[in-house]
């Protein structure tokens, strides 16, 4: 069975119309190639209730197991992803985070920058990535296999 994916980029750009997502487009590309099924792919303004909102939505509705989100992760005055991640979120799981940014730091010191973290919200996984297409394409190859076992988990299945 496929695990249902929904896809958040957060970009007041992309928004706006003025820059198209390639981002959320990396993600879903990669996604398709396995046993993942993107159910929606959405774009949301760097606004902590927008996407705050657009999580709720997402994670309230049964059968999406991930969403995954790119944008808003770093240091910037409308970055605030995490923020607003953290907020929606029941449980945090931080090595998730970590292990992004740790892998990331072997391909570039900046990655240390990124403030993504990850967390669950009625049995759903949410996790944030950074913005850029090849930062995108290098987190999802750190956490695909990592993220069937997790979907059992977090359903009730064993470790």
């Amino acid at each position: 069975m496929a695990i249902k994916v929904a896809i958040l980029t957060i970009s007041d750009s992309c928004a706006r119309g003025k820059r198209a997502d390639t981002s959320g487009q990396t993600m879903k590309d990669m996604l398709c190639e396995g046993k993942f099924e993107v159910c929606e792919k959405i774009v949301v303004s760097d606004d902590h209730q927008a996407i705050a909102e657009a999580l709720k939505d997402f994670s309230d509705r049964k059968g999406i197991d991930v969403i995954l989100t790119t944008g808003g992760t770093g240091l910037g005055p409308r970055d605030v992803t995490p923020e607003a991640t953290a907020s929606v979120c029941e449980k945090v799981i931080p090595g998730l985070g970590e292990i992004l940014r740790s892998e990331g730091f072997r391909r570039s010191a900046n990655a240390v920058l990124s403030r993504g973290v990850a967390g669950m919200r009625n049995n759903t996984l949410i996790i944030n990535l950074p913005g850029s297409p090849k930062a995108v394409r290098e987190c999802l190859e750190v956490i695909l296999d990592i993220l069937p076992h997790a979907i059992e988990m977090m359903h009730g299945g064993g470790h």
